[in-house]
């Protein structure tokens, strides 16, 4: 990877995998880490992670070392916004709408490690370089 990021926004399957110590994951955000780059997380993703399996000890290392933004009534504002412009139903994508929010507002370049880049795509454009997982 060439590239070099400032911010890596984990959205819920890479926070997933992280927690679960997936091997490809660790050693891409290995290549991050040496770039020095931060990750940042949307808070609404703790929620999409959590269940009832999920080691939670881990879940907790892995937000410590993340930077966890809030939702906030502006936040939630810009994400409809988002939501609309993208054609795209809060029913079905509040969350990633957060998320893709959240990313559009962190120092950059930024990256996103994502399992659905085509939603992501759309709310992101082109300003979140989307790295699928």
């Amino acid at each position: 990877m060439t590239e070099r990021f400032e911010t890596v926004v984990l959205d819920s399957q890479g926070l997933s995998a992280w927690i679960a110590q997936d091997r490809r994951l660790l050693v891409r955000l290995q290549v991050f880490v040496a770039m020095g780059a931060e990750f940042a997380a949307c808070a609404n993703t703790i929620v999409e992670v959590a269940h009832a399996r999920v080691n939670v000890a881990r879940l907790n290392w892995a937000l410590s070392r993340i930077r966890v933004e809030a939702v906030t009534e502006s936040s939630a504002k810009a994400a409809a916004e988002l939501l609309k412009h993208a054609g795209l139903h809060g029913h079905k994508c509040a969350i990633d709408a957060t998320v893709a929010e959240m990313a559009l507002r962190q120092p950059g370049p930024v990256a996103m490690l994502t399992s659905d880049v085509d939603d992501m795509a759309r709310l992101c454009g082109t300003r979140v370089r989307l790295i699928p997982i």
